[in-house]
Formats: C-alpha cells, sequence, structure tokens
C-alpha cells in the first residue's frame, strides 16, 4: 500500500543567535525522510523566519511510513565554515495512518539538540495519502491501533480479546561502534535516538502483523521498553494484548462526576442506577481482582515458611469441599474446559490488562512471578534475537506452569522488566494467575445457555476472591474460610494481585499505598562468578520483599494487596527490591489477626519489657490505622460464620479488632487456641531491626491518601482538579562501613523523604489523593541510587457540595497573589524535613541552595512539575476568569491514569512513544545534578505536549516515564541522560462543558504549582 507523504515548513520562532557578529540567524530547513533529502530556502538574519516553503513531497511504501520518522533538521547556513546544527525535530507519522484518526498532523514543534535543549520552536504540516492495495505479502500493518492503557479503551468496546503478543528487534549500540571513537557526542547521541525510533517503528510495525494473522484490529496494554546491554547490543522489545475493539457511537452516555471518576457506560440503555448490576451491560470499567498465593498467617515464624501445622490441616479442611462443589459440579467442568480450548490455541494465554469488562475476570489465584539471571557476553550471535527470544521463552513458561498449578488457565496484569548490570542481567516477568470467562475469548462460539449460567453463577463483589484451585491438594498451605460475602465458596485469608481492583468488588474503608524496600550488599566479582551470587541472593530477597509486604498489610489492617510491582535492581556491588501495592480491605476476606512478637531469648525483665512495649505499639499502630483508614467492617455473629469448617477450631476471633486486647498484653501460646495473631519471633538483632522498621514508615499528613493503583479504593467523588508530577533524586553513597542495615535504612529514608517533600509541595491541594503513584529504582553507577517517582494529585471534595461562585471569586483573587510564587513553588524545595545530615556522609559538595535547606546537602533533587512550554505560559498566565464559552483547554493535559475525572474521551489519536538522550559538559554551570534532571525533565513535558497538540488532541492518558537512565562523571563535569516516555494522545470533553451547567463551571486552576493552565 504505496502512499504520499507531504511535508510543508510554515515558520521558525525564538530561535538561538547563532552568528555573533549580528546577533542573529541565517536558518533553513533540511526535510529527511527515509533517503531523500529536501531544503527549504535560507532565511536570512532572523530569529523568527518566515519560510513558508512549498509542499515537499515523498513517494514511499507503507512499511516505511510505519518505520522510520520523519526527520526535520533546522540548521545555520554559514558560507566559510560548515553549517551549524540548531537542533532536530522527529514526527512519528504513524497517527496518520488509523482509518478515523487525525488527517493532519500541524502546529509548533520544539527544536531539540541532545547538547543544549530545546532551541526555539518550528511549526510544520505533515499529510499523508494511502492508495489502498490488497496485497497478500504486505510486509505494514497499517490500520492497528495502538493503546498504553492497560484496560479497554474508554470508547470502545471489546468484541474479542485475543491475548498475547510479543516481539523483539536487536541491533548494536552506536555508542559501541568503532566509529563512536571519532564523531562528536552530539551526532553520536542522534545516531542513538535515530535508531530506536527506527527499531520502535519496526516494533509495533511487526507486532501489528501478529494482531492481523490473530484478525485483531488493536493492540491495547502496549509496553515497549529497551535494554542498554553496551558491547552486545540495543535491544528493544515489546508486550502487548490483541484485541477486535468496536468503537462506540453514541457520545451521549456517561456518568455524573461524582460517580466512579472514569467510567463511562459501555452500552447505553441502562445507565441511570449509579451502581449498576456489574453483569448486566454496566459500565466499561474493567474489573480489577486480584488474589495471592502464599499466605503464612499461621504460627509464622523466620525459619519455616510453611510450618508442619499447615500441612496438617490441610486434608481436615478439605472435607468442607463438598459445599463448593455442590453449586457448580458439571458446570463449573463445561466451563474449565471451554475456557482451556479457547486458550490451549495460544502459546502463553497472558493479558497485559489490568482493568477488564465487566464479567470477564471468574477467579483469581495469585501473583506468579519468575526470574531469571543471564550472562550477555555468553549470546552465540548477538546480532540476532534467537537467543533473547529463547530466554524469554524459558521465563514465560515458567510463568504459565506457575499458573497452571494454581488452578487457572490464564495470567493478567502481566509484565516483564530486566535489569543490567555490565554484562549481568536479571529478565522479570510478573502477573496474576486467573480463570476467565470464554465469552470474550473466541468469536461467538459459546453456545448462549452457558452464557447465562455464568451470570447468574456468580455472586457480584466477591466471585473473583473464591479460590480458583482444588481445596483437597493445594499448592501450598494456605488457611481458607468461606466467603464472607455470600458463604458459599471457600476463600483465601490474603489475597495478592498485580492488577487493579474490580470495579464491583466490595471495600471497606479506604486503600493506601505499601511499599517494601530492601538492600542486600554482595561482593564485586566477575561473571560467572557474579551471576551466581545473584541467583542465590534472588530467592531470599523476593522472601523478605514478600514477609514486609505481609506485615506491613498487617499493620495497616488490611487483607488485600492490588497493583503489586516488585522491581529488583542489580548494581557492581548490591542488589536492590523495592515492591509497591496499594493495600485494601476487602469484605469478602477474613479480618486480619493482629501481629504477635515472639522472643526467644533469656527471660531477663529489661528484655521482656522491650518485647511488650514493641507489642503495645503494634497494637496502637494497627488501631490508629484502623481509624485512619476508615476500616470498620461490620460484626458478623459466630453463628452466620460457624458454616461447617470441619476444624477441630471455630474461629472466634475472627471478627474482634486487635485494638480490644492491646492494653494486656497476652503471653504468647503457641497451641493459638482462638487467635489468629501473626507472629513475628524475635530471635536475633536483624528481627529486632525488621520489627522497628516496620513502626517507622510515616503515615501521610491528614488529608493525603496514596496508592498506586488508577482509582482509590473508597473515594469517589473526585473533582476535575489533576496535577501530574515527576521527581528524581540521585543520592550517592559513602562506601567506607556499608552494612546491609545501613544500607536498608538510607534506601527507606530517601523513599520516605521523597514522599514527604511530594506531600508538602502539593499541600495546596488538599484534601488530595496522590494515585498511580510509580517508583522506580535503579543503580546507575557504583554507590549511585536513583530513585524516580511519577504520580498524579487529583482532589477531591470531602462534602461532595458543589462549588458556588463565591469560592470562585476567591479562587481567582487567591490567584493574583500566587502568580509571583507560581514560579518558584516547584524548583525551590522548602523543605523542613530535609534529612539529617549524617545519613549521606559523602554526597555531593556542589549543592545549588535551591536543593534543601542548604545546611545538609542531603541528597540532590530534580523535581519537575507539569509545565506548559514557556510560550503557552505566558498566554494563559493572565487570564483569570473561566471562559465559559471555549471548549479549549489551553495547556495539553498529561495524566498518568486512563481517564480524566469530570471529563469524557472522544477520541483517541494514537500512541505517543518518544526517545530523548540529553548529555552535557558543564554540569556545575546548569545547576548540578538537579538543575539538569529538572530541565531536560520539564523539556520532555514540553516535546510531548507538542506533539499532542499538533494531532489536534488535548491531552494525553496512560503517561508513562519507561526509563530514566542517568550518568554522570562529576571529575570531567559531564552528565548524560535517556529518557523514554509513552502515552496516549486524547481528545476529552468536559462534562460540564457537554451539560453546560453554570453551577458547576469548575474555578481557574489555582494551585500554586508551575501550572499556567486555565480548566474551562
Amino acid at each position: 500500500m504505496p502512499g504520499k507523504l507531504k511535508v510543508k515548513i510554515v515558520a521558525g520562532r525564538h530561535l538561538p543567535v547563532m552568528d555573533r557578529a549580528s546577533d542573529l540567524t541565517d536558518a533553513f530547513v533540511e526535510v529527511k525522510f527515509g533517503n531523500t533529502t529536501f531544503k527549504t530556502d535560507v532565511y536570512l538574519k532572523s530569529l523568527n523566519p518566515q519560510w513558508n516553503s512549498e509542499w515537499f513531497k515523498f513517494e514511499v511504501d507503507d512499511e516505511d511510513l510505519q518505520d522510520e520518522p520523519l526527520q526535520i533538521t533546522v540548521l545555520d547556513h554559514d558560507t566559510y565554515s560548515a553549517n551549524d546544527a540548531i537542533g532536530k525535530v522527529y514526527i512519528d507519522i504513524d497517527p496518520l495512518l488509523y482509518s478515523e484518526a487525525a488527517t493532519v498532523i500541524s502546529g509548533w514543534f520544539p527544536i531539540y539538540d541532545t547538547i543544549h535543549g530545546i532551541r526555539g520552536e518550528i511549526n510544520v504540516v505533515v499529510k499523508v495519502d494511502l492508495f489502498n492495495d490488497l496485497n497478500r505479502f504486505r510486509q505494514s500493518s497499517c490500520g492497528v491501533k495502538f493503546f498504553c492503557t492497560t484496560s479497554i479503551p474508554k470508547c470502545y468496546r471489546a468484541v474479542v480479546i485475543h491475548g498475547f503478543v510479543e516481539e523483539l528487534v536487536v541491533n548494536e549500540d552506536p555508542e559501541y561502534q568503532w566509529i563512536d571513537r571519532i564523531r562528536t557526542p552530539r551526532a553520536s547521541n542522534e545516531a542513538r535516538q535515530r535508531l530506536i525510533s527506527l527499531m520502535s517503528g519496526e516494533l509495533q510495525r511487526k507486532i501489528g502483523l501478529k494482531v492481523l494473522e490473530m484478525r485483531g484490529n488493536a493492540v491495547v496494554g502496549y509496553l515497549q521498553c529497551f535494554d542498554l546491554e553496551g558491547e552486545s547490543g540495543l535491544v528493544v522489545r515489546a508486550i502487548g494484548t490483541a484485541c477486535t475493539l468496536d468503537k462506540l457511537s453514541s457520545p451521549a452516555a456517561f456518568l455524573p462526576a461524582c460517580n466512579s471518576p472514569s467510567k463511562e457506560m459501555k452500552e447505553i440503555p441502562f445507565n441511570e442506577d449509579p451502581n449498576p448490576n456489574p453483569h448486566s451491560s454496566g459500565p466499561s470499567t474493567p474489573l480489577k481482582n486480584q488474589t495471592y498465593s502464599f499466605s503464612p498467617s499461621k504460627s509464622y515464624s523466620r525459619q519455616s515458611s510453611s510450618s508442619d501445622t499447615d500441612l496438617s490441616l490441610t486434608p481436615k479442611t478439605g472435607m468442607g469441599s463438598g459445599s463448593a462443589g455442590k453449586e457448580g459440579g458439571p458446570f463449573k467442568a463445561l466451563l474449565r474446559q471451554q475456557t482451556q480450548s479457547a486458550l490451549e490455541q495460544r502459546e502463553f494465554p497472558f493479558l497485559t490488562l489490568t482493568a477488564f469488562p465487566p464479567g470477564l475476570l471468574v477467579h483469581v489465584g495469585g501473583v506468579v512471578s519468575a526470574r531469571s539471571v543471564k550472562l550477555l557476553d555468553r549470546i552465540h550471535n548477538p546480532d540476532e534475537p534467537e537467543t533473547r527470544d529463547a530466554w524469554w521463552a524459558e521465563i514465560r513458561q515458567e510463568i504459565k506452569s506457575h499458573a497452571k498449578a494454581l488452578g487457572c488457565h490464564a495470567v493478567v496484569g502481566y509484565s516483564e522488566s530486566t535489569s543490567i548490570c555490565e554484562e549481568v542481567c536479571i529478565l522479570s516477568a510478573s502477573g496474576t494467575a486467573a480463570v476467565l470467562n470464554p465469552r470474550f475469548l473466541q468469536e461467538g462460539t459459546v453456545e448462549g445457555s452457558l452464557d447465562q449460567r455464568i451470570e447468574e453463577n456468580l455472586p457480584v463483589g466477591c466471585g473473583f476472591c473464591h479460590i480458583p484451585y482444588d481445596e483437597l491438594n493445594m499448592p501450598f498451605p494456605a488457611h481458607l474460610t468461606y466467603c464472607y460475602n455470600c458463604r458459599k465458596q471457600k476463600v483465601p485469608d490474603v489475597l495478592f494481585t498485580t492488577i487493579d481492583l474490580p470495579t464491583d468488588a466490595v471495600v471497606v474503608g479506604k486503600g493506601c499505598l505499601i511499599q517494601a524496600r530492601l538492600c542486600r550488599l554482595k561482593k564485586k566479582a566477575q561473571a560467572e562468578a557474579n551471576a551466581t551470587a545473584i541467583s542465590n541472593l534472588l530467592p531470599f530477597m523476593e522472601y523478605e520483599v514478600h514477609t514486609q509486604l505481609m506485615n506491613k498489610l498487617k499493620l495497616k489492617g488490611m487483607n488485600a494487596l492490588f497493583g503489586l510491582r516488585i522491581q529488583i535492581t542489580v548494581g557492581e556491588n548490591m542488589l536492590m527490591g523495592l515492591a509497591s501495592a496499594t493495600g485494601v480491605y476487602l469484605a469478602a476476606l477474613p479480618t486480619p489477626g493482629g501481629i504477635q512478637i515472639a522472643g526467644k531469648t533469656p527471660n531477663d525483665g529489661s528484655y521482656e519489657q522491650h518485647i511488650s512495649h514493641m507489642q503495645k505499639k503494634i497494637n496502637d499502630t494497627i488501631a490508629r490505622n484502623k481509624e485512619l483508614y476508615e476500616i470498620n467492617p461490620p460484626e458478623v455473629p459466630e453463628e452466620i460464620l460457624g458454616s461447617p469448617i470441619p476444624e477441630p477450631r471455630q474461629r472466634s476471633r475472627l471478627l474482634r479488632s486487635q485494638s480490644e486486647s492491646s492494653d494486656e498484653v497476652t503471653e504468647l501460646d503457641l497451641s493459638h487456641g482462638k487467635k489468629d495473631a501473626f507472629v513475628l519471633e524475635i530471635d536475633d538483632t536483624d528481627a529486632m531491626e525488621d520489627v522497628h522498621s516496620l513502626l517507622t514508615d510515616v503515615p501521610p499528613p491528614s488529608g493525603f491518601y496514596s496508592c498506586n493503583t488508577e482509582i482509590m479504593p473508597g473515594i469517589n467523588n473526585w473533582t476535575s482538579e489533576i496535577q501530574m508530577f515527576t521527581s528524581v533524586r540521585v543520592v550517592r553513597l559513602s562506601s567506607l562501613n556499608l552494612t546491609n542495615q545501613a544500607l536498608n535504612k538510607n534506601f527507606n529514608g530517601l523513599c520516605e523523604n521523597l514522599l514527604k517533600s511530594l506531600y508538602f509541595k502539593l499541600r495546596s491541594m488538599t484534601p488530595c489523593c496522590l494515585c498511580h503513584v510509580n517508583f522506580t529504582v535503579s543503580l546507575p553507577e557504583d554507590e549511585l541510587i536513583q530513585v524516580t517517582v511519577t504520580a498524579v494529585a487529583i482532589t477531591f471534595d470531602k462534602n461532595q457540595a458543589l462549588q458556588t461562585t463565591k469560592a470562585h471569586v476567591e479562587k481567582s483573587l487567591q490567584r493574583a497573589s500566587t502568580d509571583n510564587e507560581e514560579l518558584l513553588q516547584f524548583p525551590l524545595e522548602l523543605c523542613s524535613d530535609s534529612l539529617p545530615s549524617h545519613a549521606f556522609p559523602a554526597t555531593k559538595e556542589h549543592l545549588e541552595s535551591a536543593s534543601s535547606n542548604s545546611g545538609t546537602p542531603a541528597a540532590q533533587r530534580a523535581v519537575t512539575v507539569e509545565k506548559a512550554s514557556p510560550m503557552g505560559d505566558g498566554n494563559f498566565r493572565n487570564r483569570s476568569a473561566p471562559p465559559c464559552a471555549s471548549s479549549t483547554v489551553g495547556v495539553v493535559k498529561m495524566t498518568p491514569l486512563s481517564f480524566i475525572p469530570g471529563a469524557k474521551i472522544t477520541k483517541y489519536l494514537g500512541i505517543i512513544n518518544m526517545f530523548f538522550i540529553r548529555e552535557t559538559t558543564s554540569l556545575r554551570e546548569e545547576g548540578g545534578v538537579s538543575g539538569f534532571l529538572h530541565a531536560f525533565i520539564a523539556e520532555v513535558f514540553a516535546m510531548v505536549r507538542a506533539h499532542v497538540a499538533a494531532l489536534g488532541g488535548n491531552a494525553v492518558v496512560s503517561y508513562i516515564m519507561k526509563q530514566c537512565v542517568f550518568m554522570e562523571n562529576p571529575s570531567k563535569n559531564q552528565a548524560q541522560c535517556l529518557i523514554n516516555v509513552s502515552g496516549d494522545a486524547v481528545v476529552f470533553v468536559r462534562e460540564s462543558d457537554l451539560e453546560v451547567m453554570s453551577t458547576q463551571q469548575p474555578a481557574v486552576n489555582c494551585q500554586p504549582s508551575c501550572t499556567g493552565e486555565v480548566t474551562t
């Protein structure tokens, strides 16, 4: 399917001064696509040139349109010497290749240079004409839509979900080619940028072909990553879920803003009821249910992860399975068999979705994960993808067998990641084992009768918690009780999952962010020895991280984790683990018991006193947390619970809150008569440290909640004010006498302080919730720890009162006063709680004063807030009254969520996938690490916004910074940073515009942050 690409260069503005003599620039533009280059005329002596060129036409194949970016280079013409480069713009043509997408890309694009950053803007118009031809052998996959969103996009309906697609392409890294020694840093950065955009284009095209083979038309949950393997090459890989999507025609249907924030109804006829039955054709919200498969809540000591008592109980519990079997019997078998056949045609029954169409998710089995340590220098022919394909296939196979062991035939919320240090590479994959409803998985093959029966059989709100595996031969020892909701099926006592909370799940109270953090030193070693050391450490680290999560979950008085993400990062002399998840209290699962401390040391009084003191502290913390997160499950009388669990002991204390017994510290009774406490054995100082660290997690200040899933459980009255931010911290450790404990303490402090500083900066937005908090930790060099966090703050309305006009007036007055602060609010860190200086003795000395209270050179920070490009900023700053008529938003909104509160997404314009490199040889002059990173991230924001606006969009949803690789050489005053971001460009319309409700006209965004935007 050949096509014609037409490009017109209109004008430039704010170009840098390139000619010292005249303080002006003689600019011209080169437009390059494939191997063809066109040039505009030179526009002499101007910083705002008006080229108004003719249309440059490229006749190309559609494969090239998908693979190649359009490359626009702005140069300064010199008569006697070589022309100087001003900067480049790469434009991805892919969004123009969809049938219903944009027809033209036109707008002002920032001109970007890898050494100097953004240097002015250029106005470009791009069009594509495609000629259809039905060539069976064509290699292009035009028309397949790509979405970063990990749920079915808002204005579509899933007809069929085909399954997992993956692809991987390899190339040699330009930085490691012989020519790199003789070319300039700028040339080598540009070679790398261009190569990666070419590779990601090719990757997308290949995945599109696979989707067309499966007879799909879209990829949802598309996740692309690159691995810098150094000598052995550069790998770009991607995974996604192939679907057939159908566009919903009626734009009229959506919920009122106070209801669940994101969710428009899918099928329109019944959407008056605010909480529709999730199994009618109700809201499109992906069910987000998950569970976990490792619940050692019995006499659980450090030494024995599966104590014998648990094992001996299994058969007894098994006798109760009659009641579970009565319901379904043959029906369950039929369902299983049908789904099995639907999934068996696929090599890997994985879905990268974390939220599902109603009725798709039947049961959740628990988290499954696999890791593997590989040596990159052992790859036979590094230029071919075979070896790496085999590595990933091995890991996926393992995940598949784990899911089978849990009685599940599919894995949802699936993701893959790598961590590379020199020649060692850790590959990780994880997901949640699940049983799916076959209706979505095959095209029209399920007979209707079965369909009905599934719908009737699933109890609302708790079906996903019921165990999918057979009680008699459980894959691991676990406590099962009857579901507290329907009393028919068995549920585990704790659920861990990697998906979002299903919309119909019954939750008590609010959720909260739970993090487990861990560092382990390892000896420096070479190749094989190094890999062995790492693979020996891994299982212990995973175990420790799970134990921490479990303890923190109990401490919060909650019983399920959603959105679990565990990263293990490898560095030269240490391994770091960071797990984040959102804890909730699911009404269907049993109330968590408390935590009990048992000491094995000699009975001297002071020690016992110490233990009882700790115990009291723990009990108080649990009571306080229950209050804070409003967890007060309804009391259930003993008789109802007493459905026949043929165990010698009836669980009487299940629902009595732990705080009642907090005054008298009970002596430990190991026979566990009627208690379901979680026992922590304290047998050495390490264990004591662990307990201390449990208690040091600081709850967020009042008015703040945080979670790492899309929607905060228990809050649903969002207002339309959102504020996204990205923050990067780089900390240098002193290498003197590091122990595991000191490391853990430092790392803990780093994460806690990062959160604290975010709360402080967003204090003007309370009450608010930080959603989609995404932490990434990496060890770029010896003794450097880098933590990146991206999140979005959404305000919610405590009393759901409508804002009256009085508030508007106050806000616009307040706005005028904050305008001056606005420029300062984020770059300056006014932290009152900066780290004590002794925590990081050998940190950087050349800290700029903006970093923190200048007395404590604690860590370098760069916090970048969403900021409009400088040009847009000025135009909007002076309008203080909300313009009622116009529905345009001055600044493109950015959010990591898949929705925009109080608004309806009407059109998806395509995927944004951008890769930038920035290098500097004057690090100190640019404000040190923090100034450099801050400026770079702000530029990335500006470039993403410009591309979206040029496509005709007004927001980016599902925005994610997938990689941020930072390297520095302080002695040479150099630094380099690579950033890869992606998201979905969309057009949204505010609900207030659609209903034109004068009362609910939101006020001007007046938070004193750096957004110069007007919400309409």
